[in-house]
């Protein structure tokens, strides 16, 4: 579980609301026509932009992505690869089998290296593993930017649907109170979802597809060396490339 991301909202959530308790009541803050004008707006605006086939997957991929994480060390791959880099050379590659390794993707080029794949087939595979899951983060990324995009824009059509409809009735002073209502919180519903939710949740996807990026690298990287056969100290010095100063000082000092 990604414990930043939860705290951020809850956060975010509880400033606003704490600010709307302390002075005045809270629903006054709720009001039906403008959350269906940005949040169907919203939504409708995103259905259009996208195939709705992959919309829903988008979303809920990019939702349990951003909610949850997955802790991967590039310091502690660099030492399994290191680690089954030395076992190939004592056994060979079947003494890979049985193995247990935390990272699936690493695993399963592990076990194309036992099963005795030749390399340029395990290189292709691995590095379309690697694009389509990097591809599928990028579409949850895009959709939840585009609900950023489209909150705002929607908040401030419902702005001006309040303002016309109070124009219009500027002679029932009963009518002033809702149309204001409108105009004033459709706008406030859109900052929300796209400044706490949409938004945030895009970059965060971002960031993740870059780690994912270079720890996929990385054990592609690492498993093509075990594959020919390569001295661990060696595969350890190549791979010390994808880590900052900070830890290769400490990979190197704990080597």
């Amino acid at each position: 579980m990604d414990i930043a991301t939860i705290a951020g909202i809850i956060a975010g959530s509880a400033v606003v609301l704490a600010a709307i308790l302390v002075s005045g009541d809270i629903t006054t803050f709720a009001d039906t026509p403008s959350a269906l004008i940005v949040l169907g707006g919203g939504f409708a605006a995103t259905f259009i932009r996208f195939p709705l086939s992959s919309i829903f997957s988008a979303l809920i991929l990019g939702a349990k992505t951003a909610f949850t994480h997955r802790k991967t060390n590039p310091r502690e791959t660099i030492e399994e690869i290191t680690s089954l880099a030395e076992t190939v050379r004592k056994n060979g590659p079947l003494g890979l089998e049985g193995i247990d390794i935390s990272d699936p993707f690493l695993s399963k080029g592990v076990q194309y290296i036992a099963d005795g794949y030749d390399g340029p087939f395990i290189l292709e595979s691995m590095e379309r593993e690697r694009d389509l899951n990097l591809e599928r983060l990028d579409d949850g990324q895009r959709v939840f930017k585009a609900i950023g995009d489209a909150a705002p824009a929607f908040g401030m059509i419902g702005t001006l649907v309040g303002l016309v409809q109070m124009l219009a009735t500027m002679d029932d002073p009963s009518t002033i109170g809702p149309s204001m209502a409108i105009a004033l919180l459709t706008t406030l519903y859109g900052a929300l979802l796209a400044n706490l939710v949409a938004l945030p949740i895009a970059d965060k996807l971002g960031l993740k597809m870059k780690f994912m990026e270079i720890n996929s690298t990385l054990a592609i990287d690492g498993i093509m060396q075990i594959r020919e056969n390569k001295s661990p100290n060696l595969i350890r010095e190549l791979l010390v490339a994808y880590l900052p100063e900070k830890m290769r000082a400490e990979l190197e000092a704990a080597a």
